[in-house]
Protein backbone atom coordinates (compact mmCIF):
# COMPACT_ATOMS: atom_id res chain seq x y z
CA UNK A 1 0.00 0.00 0.00
CA UNK A 2 1.27 3.29 -0.64
CA UNK A 3 2.45 5.89 2.06
CA UNK A 4 0.29 8.20 4.00
CA UNK A 5 2.90 10.86 3.84
CA UNK A 6 0.55 12.64 1.24
CA UNK A 7 -1.65 13.31 3.51
CA UNK A 8 -2.41 16.80 5.68
CA UNK A 9 -4.66 15.40 8.28
CA UNK A 10 -5.59 12.46 10.14
CA UNK A 11 -6.49 9.14 8.54
CA UNK A 12 -6.57 5.63 10.33
CA UNK A 13 -6.58 2.57 7.71
CA UNK A 14 -8.30 -1.06 9.66
CA UNK A 15 -5.87 -3.84 9.31
CA UNK A 16 -8.64 -5.44 6.95
CA UNK A 17 -8.26 -2.81 4.29
CA UNK A 18 -6.98 -3.24 1.18
CA UNK A 19 -7.07 -1.40 -1.82
CA UNK A 20 -9.86 -1.32 -4.39
CA UNK A 21 -8.33 -0.89 -7.92
CA UNK A 22 -11.65 -2.48 -9.41
CA UNK A 23 -13.61 0.03 -7.82
CA UNK A 24 -16.18 2.13 -10.31
CA UNK A 25 -19.53 3.10 -8.38
CA UNK A 26 -19.51 5.55 -4.78
CA UNK A 27 -22.02 5.97 -2.69
CA UNK A 28 -22.76 8.96 -0.56
CA UNK A 29 -24.63 9.56 3.06
CA UNK A 30 -26.10 13.14 2.93
CA UNK A 31 -26.52 14.49 6.37
CA UNK A 32 -23.04 14.72 8.00
CA UNK A 33 -20.86 13.51 5.28
CA UNK A 34 -21.92 16.02 2.87
CA UNK A 35 -24.46 18.31 4.14
CA UNK A 36 -24.21 20.81 7.10
CA UNK A 37 -27.53 21.98 6.75
CA UNK A 38 -29.18 19.71 9.30
CA UNK A 39 -26.20 19.85 11.62
CA UNK A 40 -27.35 19.86 15.44
CA UNK A 41 -30.16 17.59 14.67
CA UNK A 42 -29.91 15.17 17.58
CA UNK A 43 -29.69 18.59 19.93
CA UNK A 44 -33.67 18.57 18.55
CA UNK A 45 -34.61 14.99 18.68
CA UNK A 46 -32.69 13.80 22.15
CA UNK A 47 -34.48 16.69 24.23
CA UNK A 48 -37.95 15.91 22.28
CA UNK A 49 -37.17 12.07 22.80
CA UNK A 50 -36.48 12.57 26.75
CA UNK A 51 -39.49 15.28 26.93
CA UNK A 52 -42.01 12.36 25.87
CA UNK A 53 -40.54 9.54 27.25
CA UNK A 54 -42.24 8.52 30.61
CA UNK A 55 -39.86 7.90 34.05
CA UNK A 56 -39.43 4.54 35.32
CA UNK A 57 -39.30 5.21 39.08
CA UNK A 58 -36.68 6.65 40.48
CA UNK A 59 -34.92 7.37 36.85
CA UNK A 60 -32.91 10.49 36.20
CA UNK A 61 -33.05 12.83 33.44
CA UNK A 62 -29.45 11.82 32.49
CA UNK A 63 -30.54 7.98 32.29
CA UNK A 64 -33.76 8.61 30.52
CA UNK A 65 -31.06 11.24 27.83
CA UNK A 66 -28.61 8.42 27.97
CA UNK A 67 -31.25 5.91 26.99
CA UNK A 68 -32.83 7.98 24.53
CA UNK A 69 -29.46 8.88 22.67
CA UNK A 70 -28.54 5.18 22.06
CA UNK A 71 -31.81 4.63 20.28
CA UNK A 72 -31.48 7.54 18.15
CA UNK A 73 -27.84 6.70 17.41
CA UNK A 74 -28.18 2.91 16.81
CA UNK A 75 -30.77 3.67 14.54
CA UNK A 76 -29.20 6.53 12.29
CA UNK A 77 -28.94 6.73 8.45
CA UNK A 78 -32.24 5.13 8.65
CA UNK A 79 -34.91 6.29 7.91
CA UNK A 80 -36.20 9.22 10.24
CA UNK A 81 -39.72 7.37 10.67
CA UNK A 82 -37.27 4.06 12.35
CA UNK A 83 -36.33 6.13 15.22
CA UNK A 84 -39.87 7.48 15.72
CA UNK A 85 -40.92 4.20 15.91
CA UNK A 86 -38.60 3.11 18.66
CA UNK A 87 -39.85 6.10 21.00
CA UNK A 88 -42.98 4.97 19.88
CA UNK A 89 -42.10 1.28 21.40
CA UNK A 90 -40.53 3.02 24.29
CA UNK A 91 -43.73 4.93 25.60
CA UNK A 92 -45.51 2.04 25.15
CA UNK A 93 -43.20 -0.49 27.13
CA UNK A 94 -43.02 2.05 30.28
CA UNK A 95 -47.18 2.19 30.30
CA UNK A 96 -47.85 5.16 28.58
CA UNK A 97 -49.80 5.48 25.30
CA UNK A 98 -48.02 6.48 22.28
CA UNK A 99 -49.17 8.58 19.25
CA UNK A 100 -48.53 7.91 15.61
CA UNK A 101 -44.60 7.21 14.74
CA UNK A 102 -45.52 9.76 11.83
CA UNK A 103 -47.24 12.19 14.79
CA UNK A 104 -44.11 12.54 16.23
CA UNK A 105 -42.20 12.40 12.57
CA UNK A 106 -44.24 15.57 12.14
CA UNK A 107 -43.10 17.20 15.36
CA UNK A 108 -39.55 16.67 14.82
CA UNK A 109 -39.69 17.99 11.56
CA UNK A 110 -41.20 21.29 12.83
CA UNK A 111 -39.04 21.51 15.73
CA UNK A 112 -36.12 21.13 13.22
CA UNK A 113 -37.39 23.18 10.73
CA UNK A 114 -36.72 26.35 13.16
CA UNK A 115 -33.36 25.45 13.58
CA UNK A 116 -32.31 25.16 10.52
CA UNK A 117 -34.84 27.75 8.49
CA UNK A 118 -32.29 30.45 8.98
CA UNK A 119 -29.83 28.84 7.04
CA UNK A 120 -31.88 27.78 4.39
CA UNK A 121 -33.10 31.15 3.85
CA UNK A 122 -29.62 32.22 3.72
CA UNK A 123 -28.70 29.49 0.96
CA UNK A 124 -31.67 30.73 -0.86
CA UNK A 125 -30.93 34.57 -0.77
CA UNK A 126 -27.31 34.00 -1.69
CA UNK A 127 -26.07 35.14 2.09
CA UNK A 128 -24.37 31.85 2.57
CA UNK A 129 -22.36 30.07 -0.30
CA UNK A 130 -23.11 26.21 -0.66
CA UNK A 131 -20.06 25.48 0.27
CA UNK A 132 -20.65 26.96 3.56
CA UNK A 133 -22.95 24.45 4.63
CA UNK A 134 -20.20 20.90 2.53
CA UNK A 135 -18.34 19.24 4.80
CA UNK A 136 -14.80 20.30 4.10
CA UNK A 137 -12.95 19.13 1.14
CA UNK A 138 -16.47 17.79 -0.01
CA UNK A 139 -15.89 19.45 -3.20
CA UNK A 140 -12.69 18.40 -4.61
CA UNK A 141 -13.75 14.99 -3.83
CA UNK A 142 -16.71 14.84 -6.36
CA UNK A 143 -14.40 16.52 -8.79
CA UNK A 144 -11.98 14.05 -8.41
CA UNK A 145 -14.58 11.15 -8.46
CA UNK A 146 -16.12 12.72 -11.70
CA UNK A 147 -12.10 13.02 -13.30
CA UNK A 148 -11.44 9.57 -12.31
CA UNK A 149 -14.76 8.47 -14.49
CA UNK A 150 -16.67 6.64 -10.91
CA UNK A 151 -20.35 6.87 -11.25
CA UNK A 152 -21.40 8.66 -7.47
CA UNK A 153 -25.06 8.17 -5.88
CA UNK A 154 -26.56 9.79 -2.99
CA UNK A 155 -28.50 8.27 -0.04
CA UNK A 156 -30.20 9.36 2.74
CA UNK A 157 -32.41 8.64 5.85
CA UNK A 158 -34.07 12.09 5.29
CA UNK A 159 -37.14 12.67 3.25
CA UNK A 160 -36.60 12.78 -0.36
CA UNK A 161 -38.15 16.22 -1.41
CA UNK A 162 -35.85 18.05 1.52
CA UNK A 163 -32.79 15.49 0.08
CA UNK A 164 -33.77 16.94 -3.57
CA UNK A 165 -34.48 20.16 -2.06
CA UNK A 166 -30.93 20.83 -0.38
CA UNK A 167 -29.05 18.96 -2.56
CA UNK A 168 -29.80 21.46 -5.20
CA UNK A 169 -29.30 24.33 -3.04
CA UNK A 170 -25.69 22.77 -2.17
CA UNK A 171 -25.03 22.44 -6.02
CA UNK A 172 -24.58 19.17 -5.89
CA UNK A 173 -27.14 17.70 -8.48
CA UNK A 174 -24.58 18.21 -11.17
CA UNK A 175 -22.88 15.39 -9.43
CA UNK A 176 -25.51 12.80 -8.75
CA UNK A 177 -28.02 13.70 -11.30
CA UNK A 178 -31.03 11.32 -10.78
CA UNK A 179 -28.81 9.67 -8.25
CA UNK A 180 -30.51 11.19 -5.88
CA UNK A 181 -32.18 8.93 -3.11
CA UNK A 182 -34.52 9.59 0.29
CA UNK A 183 -37.08 8.24 2.27
CA UNK A 184 -40.97 7.58 0.86
CA UNK A 185 -43.49 8.14 2.82
CA UNK A 186 -44.15 4.55 2.86
CA UNK A 187 -41.17 3.34 4.69
CA UNK A 188 -41.27 -0.16 3.07
CA UNK A 189 -40.54 0.75 -0.08
CA UNK A 190 -36.57 2.52 0.46
CA UNK A 191 -33.64 1.78 2.44
CA UNK A 192 -29.85 2.56 1.81
CA UNK A 193 -29.43 -1.49 1.22
CA UNK A 194 -32.20 -1.52 -1.24
CA UNK A 195 -30.36 1.19 -3.13
CA UNK A 196 -27.09 -0.54 -2.71
CA UNK A 197 -28.73 -3.47 -4.24
CA UNK A 198 -30.46 -1.75 -6.90
CA UNK A 199 -26.71 -0.40 -7.69
CA UNK A 200 -25.24 -3.59 -8.40
CA UNK A 201 -28.07 -4.91 -9.57
CA UNK A 202 -28.33 -2.31 -12.48
CA UNK A 203 -24.54 -1.91 -13.13
CA UNK A 204 -24.50 -6.02 -13.20
CA UNK A 205 -21.25 -5.08 -10.45
CA UNK A 206 -20.33 -7.35 -7.66
CA UNK A 207 -20.20 -5.52 -4.06
CA UNK A 208 -16.69 -5.43 -4.31
CA UNK A 209 -16.34 -2.46 -6.82
CA UNK A 210 -18.77 -0.38 -4.28
CA UNK A 211 -17.19 2.16 -2.32
CA UNK A 212 -19.21 4.19 0.47
CA UNK A 213 -18.71 7.48 2.33
CA UNK A 214 -20.54 7.29 5.82
CA UNK A 215 -20.88 8.62 9.00
CA UNK A 216 -24.03 6.66 10.05
CA UNK A 217 -24.28 2.77 11.28
CA UNK A 218 -26.65 1.68 8.66
CA UNK A 219 -24.31 3.01 5.08
CA UNK A 220 -21.56 1.04 6.30
CA UNK A 221 -23.26 -2.08 7.82
CA UNK A 222 -24.80 -2.35 4.21
CA UNK A 223 -21.66 -1.88 2.58
CA UNK A 224 -19.46 -4.49 4.27
CA UNK A 225 -22.33 -6.98 3.95
CA UNK A 226 -22.07 -6.90 -0.47
CA UNK A 227 -17.93 -6.61 0.19
CA UNK A 228 -17.52 -3.14 -0.74
CA UNK A 229 -14.96 -0.60 0.95
CA UNK A 230 -16.67 1.10 3.49
CA UNK A 231 -14.85 4.99 4.72
CA UNK A 232 -16.36 6.46 7.95
CA UNK A 233 -16.50 10.38 7.79
CA UNK A 234 -16.22 11.13 11.77
CA UNK A 235 -16.95 14.37 10.39
CA UNK A 236 -16.91 17.60 13.69
CA UNK A 237 -19.87 18.89 12.28
CA UNK A 238 -20.10 21.85 14.72
CA UNK A 239 -16.55 22.73 13.77
CA UNK A 240 -16.41 22.26 10.48
CA UNK A 241 -12.40 22.08 8.58
CA UNK A 242 -10.87 21.74 12.42
CA UNK A 243 -9.63 18.28 10.66
CA UNK A 244 -10.30 16.63 14.36
CA UNK A 245 -12.24 13.41 14.26
CA UNK A 246 -15.71 12.75 16.07
CA UNK A 247 -14.72 10.36 18.31
CA UNK A 248 -17.69 9.04 19.04
CA UNK A 249 -18.70 8.75 15.59
CA UNK A 250 -15.42 7.31 15.24
CA UNK A 251 -15.83 4.39 17.76
CA UNK A 252 -18.91 3.53 16.63
CA UNK A 253 -18.31 3.36 13.08
CA UNK A 254 -15.12 1.34 13.45
CA UNK A 255 -17.49 -1.07 15.45
CA UNK A 256 -19.38 -1.73 12.84
CA UNK A 257 -16.45 -2.58 10.27
CA UNK A 258 -15.25 0.47 8.87
CA UNK A 259 -12.02 0.16 6.51
CA UNK A 260 -11.35 3.94 6.21
CA UNK A 261 -11.87 6.66 9.37
CA UNK A 262 -11.36 10.51 8.12
CA UNK A 263 -12.43 13.69 9.43
CA UNK A 264 -13.54 15.36 6.29
CA UNK A 265 -12.02 15.48 2.40
CA UNK A 266 -9.02 17.45 3.01
CA UNK A 267 -6.57 14.89 1.71
CA UNK A 268 -9.71 13.12 -0.57
CA UNK A 269 -6.44 12.77 -3.64
CA UNK A 270 -4.40 11.21 -1.38
CA UNK A 271 -7.17 8.88 -0.26
CA UNK A 272 -8.58 8.10 -4.10
CA UNK A 273 -4.90 7.25 -4.43
CA UNK A 274 -4.13 4.46 -2.06
CA UNK A 275 -7.85 2.86 -2.67
CA UNK A 276 -7.64 2.77 -6.16
CA UNK A 277 -3.80 1.42 -6.17
CA UNK A 278 -3.12 -0.97 -8.65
Amino acid sequence: MSSTKNFKGLVEFTPAFKPRPSVSHVLFDFDGTLSLIRQGWPEVMIPMFVEMLPRLPGESDEAARQLVTDDIMRLNGKQTIYQMMQLAERIQERGGQPREPLWYKHEYLRRLDERIHSRLDALRSGAARPDDFLVYGSRALLDTLRERGLTVYLASGTDEPFVLEESKMLDLTRDFGRHIYGAKDDYKTFSKKMVIERILRENKIPGDRLLSFGDGYVEIENTKEVGGLAVAVASDEAHNGSGRMDEWKRQRLLGVGADVVIPDFRDAAALLDIILEK
